[in-house]
């Protein structure tokens, strides 16, 4: 089990930091889920996207002097370009982070990990 993020003399537990990055992400058009959240989620997923989601955390954070650094990995929907949906994830991550953490956030790198297609 991944240990606390500790910061500012705060220690985050990783399921705090991925209900914080989940619920701003989840505002975020084009996205249809952070990581893979349940058994249905995974099968419905498998059966309408390109593969099967990866098996890595949600989200994972370091600290980087006093800020933070997370990765996000998402499932997005066929038709959003990836360039303009990473930047929406950012900018919701950062002001989600900064509004309920109050650290300030050093990057957010997106990974795209799964793409659904509507079904035809």
């Amino acid at each position: 089990m991944p240990q606390e993020i500790k910061i500012d003399g705060i220690g985050i537990s990783p399921d705090v930091l991925t209900a914080i990055v989940s619920r701003a992400v989840s505002d975020v058009e084009g996205v249809a889920s952070v990581g893979v959240k349940d058994l249905a989620t995974n099968l419905v997923s498998m059966m309408l996207s390109s593969k099967a989601p990866a098996s890595e955390p949600a989200v994972e954070a370091e600290v980087v002097g006093d800020k933070l650094a997370l990765t996000v990995r998402v499932v997005v929907f066929f038709g959003y370009p990836f360039k303009k949906l990473a930047e929406a994830v950012r900018a919701a991550v950062v002001a989600a982070i900064d509004a309920q953490v109050g650290v300030e956030v050093e990057r957010v790198d997106v990974c795209i990990d799964g793409l659904v297609f509507p079904k035809e």
